[in-house]
């Protein structure tokens, strides 16, 4: 019966340490773009560019 006075602070340091990470984090704005990461990986962000025209120097003209 005496563990019940160790496990329940114990305990109660857990839940503070969550909701004080979790208000951190909503602090620090993690969940203000939730749809952008899910969709992310369905569009490519490299940008292509056209071949230049290069001319080679090697060859007379």
């Amino acid at each position: 019966m005496s563990i019940i006075y160790v496990l329940i602070p114990i305990a109660m340091l857990f839940v503070l340490v969550a909701v004080g990470i979790f208000f951190w984090a909503v602090k620090s704005e993690q969940f203000d773009d939730l749809d952008r990461q899910s969709v992310s990986i369905l569009f490519d962000d490299d940008i292509k560019q056209k071949p230049q025209d290069t001319k080679d120097e090697s060859t007379p003209r």
